[in-house]
């Protein structure tokens, strides 16, 4: 028997490949890297312009001139501002009962669409069609029911005997307020309905069928299982819900452009008319950073509950 000779190690195998290859294959170079694009994109579109804007707020700057630094001058000058004041009371005003309205009857609607009848498919879909339309040919139509002269509204509650002559909807200051809140609750009820939609088919069936068998209502049932399920996402709808309403600008910049008397003016369409056809753009700068903190606020409130789902 004969003795064989043992075999010697030989070199050890090096990865394979070039060094960049090797540097994409770990995760702390390849997802920086793969990030960096969004990141530049954000950096060009968000940060830039922000910091330009507060940057715009703490100066004297208009058109055409050259800007100087004045600290929180037109910040104080907007505190002392009356119709600044008047935009504040109505942005809330406007917001609150935009989404009091969209919640409540986004959530009866979707309640209704939940079931299963002849045509429902077709129903989600007409639902849609405020939602889905541009928001300036909406204001358009919406001017046309509301216009003090040929208003279709005003004729059908004439012809009802409610009312005896035309209404200015938009040209009286507390009629205009209120139009505008029906219109943005038009335009915001099938975001809510599809959401809740969506909520609600994510409920296990089995919970409503255990509470049927105990005895419980349909009052019951909701109160205990359908809302508490859909706090989550009752949340997430309402915080992305009233930052789109509280910069909202087309809409009312069409309907009414921030009038009567400024009784319809926001933090957007005041901005844009101290920045841009007043020609003061610190102090539109400054209108306008005024509403991060409240959109900071409700954003962080959205980020928070869809990663912990509370």
């Amino acid at each position: 028997m004969s003795d064989t000779a043992p075999v010697s190690p030989g070199p050890q195998a090096r990865p394979s490949g070039s060094w960049l290859r090797r540097a994409f294959d770990r995760p702390n170079v390849l997802g920086p890297l793969l990030a960096a694009p969004a990141a530049l994109i954000l950096l060009l579109l968000l940060a830039y312009p922000l910091v330009l804007g507060i940057w715009l707020s703490l100066s004297n700057a208009v058109l055409g001139g050259t800007p100087k630094f004045v600290g929180l001058a037109n910040y104080i000058q907007l505190f002392h501002d009356s119709t600044y004041r008047e935009a504040v009371f109505y942005s809330f005003f406007y917001t609150i009962c935009s989404e009091g309205l969209k919640l409540s009857l986004g959530l009866g609607l979707a309640l209704l669409l939940n079931r299963r009848f002849r045509g429902y498919r077709l129903a989600r879909a007409i639902m849609l069609l405020p939602w889905v339309a541009p928001t300036v040919l909406s204001a358009l139509a919406w001017g046309w029911l509301l216009n003090p002269q040929f208003s279709a509204i005003s004729w059908l509650l004439m012809k009802l005997g409610l009312i005896h002559q035309y209404i200015d909807f938009l040209g009286q200051i507390w009629p205009a307020r209120i139009s505008l809140i029906v219109i943005n609750m038009w335009r915001g009820i099938p975001y809510f309905a599809m959401g809740y939609l969506a909520g609600l088919t994510a409920i296990p069936a089995s919970l409503i069928e255990a509470a049927q068998i105990d005895g419980a209502g349909s009052w019951t049932i909701f109160r205990r299982i359908t809302w508490p399920l859909l706090l989550p996402v009752t949340t997430i709808l309402l915080s992305f819900s009233t930052i789109w309403t509280v910069t909202d600008f087309q809409l009312i910049w069409t309907m009414t452009r921030g009038g009567p008397l400024n009784a319809t003016q926001v933090f957007t369409t005041l901005a844009y008319q101290r920045a841009i056809n007043g020609g003061s753009l610190g102090q539109g700068a400054a209108i306008a950073i005024s509403v991060i903190p409240i959109m900071l606020i409700l954003a962080i409130v959205a980020l928070r509950t869809t990663r912990e789902g509370k």
